[in-house]
């Protein structure tokens, strides 16, 4: 089993989860302001990547920029890795490619205290990402439970792009913000982001 097979209801079995249902959970987090050059990517791009309508030119031409405008607006202290294997417990399907992870360390070659999972959501199917996301976060949690780290909090968001939700992990309970969050929305997705970096290591 890998993180991609997980659905939601199989993920709640396997690891214990209770989960919390609800909307607004986010709502009271403040605004980031979106650069200007993501605001033009994003208007130039935007309309090549809902043309094409395929998960890669919405990863690279929607997601991708958003995530790096945060690491910008973060001073480049946290990391983005994409693509890339995140095995952490074989037994437990704990294993495989996760779309994206950041990290609360500025390390780039290594993954090193992650603190937010984002899964593309397949056929533009969110509901189904959360499976794939919930796993990824166990995974998360307890990878920094083995490195001794002080984060707490997990975070994680499913999007085709141009829709985001957001989830997040307490030791058991993990939440599910019903609410969605759209590109007119991007200055909220990317305070979102940023309180997760920036509450990551403690219980809220």
């Amino acid at each position: 089993m890998s993180y991609s097979e997980f659905t939601l209801a199989k993920a709640k079995q396997e690891f214990g989860l209770t989960t919390l249902e609800k909307r607004d959970i986010f709502a009271a987090v403040p605004e980031l302001a979106a650069s200007n050059l993501l605001l033009e990517s994003l208007n130039y791009q935007l309309s090549i990547a809902l043309g094409s309508n395929s998960e890669k030119a919405r990863s690279e031409l929607i997601i991708a920029p958003i995530l790096v405008d945060l690491r910008r607006q973060l001073q480049e202290q946290i990391n983005l890795f994409s693509g890339v294997d995140f095995t952490v417990d074989d037994t437990k399907g704990l294993n495989g490619i996760c779309d994206f992870i950041i990290t609360k360390s500025p390390e780039i070659l290594i993954v090193t205290a992650p603190v937010i999972t984002v899964v593309e959501a397949k056929k533009e199917n969110i509901n189904a990402g959360f499976g794939q996301c919930a796993a990824e976060m166990v995974a998360a949690q307890i990878f920094n439970e083995r490195s001794a780290s002080e984060i707490k909090t997990i975070y994680g968001a499913v999007t085709t792009g141009s829709i985001w939700q957001f989830l997040k992990l307490e030791r058991q309970t993990l939440s599910i913000d019903l609410s969605e969050y759209y590109l007119k929305d991007v200055n909220k997705i990317l305070g979102i982001l940023a309180s997760g970096i920036s509450q990551g290591n403690h219980t809220e």
